[in-house]
């Protein structure tokens, strides 16, 4: 789960470089608009980069590691309806 956020969130981060510098090192020279335009969606990017890379998965706690105490696992594993409540 780790690894894909990771890897979702280089991807945008990597078209947003590559928005920012081809806008300015090649579109300018055709249209300056569309080049900032293009800008204006670079900018865009990052937060929404940082929104995919922090959200979390149906699987996940919001906590990666369990607490080591037995009785709190316990309660969030029945929480979270990995575990069903004793009857």
């Amino acid at each position: 789960m780790y690894t894909r956020r990771r890897r979702r969130y280089f991807v945008l981060m990597g078209g947003c470089i590559a928005l920012f510098v081809s806008a300015w090192a090649f579109v300018r020279l055709w249209s300056v608009p569309v080049a900032i335009g293009m800008c204006v969606v670079a900018m865009v990017i990052p937060p929404v980069a940082a929104m995919i890379a922090n959200a979390r998965g149906p699987d996940d706690r919001w906590w990666d590691d369990p607490s080591g105490d037995p009785k709190s696992d316990e309660w969030w594993d029945e929480l979270d309806g990995k575990k069903k409540p004793p009857k």
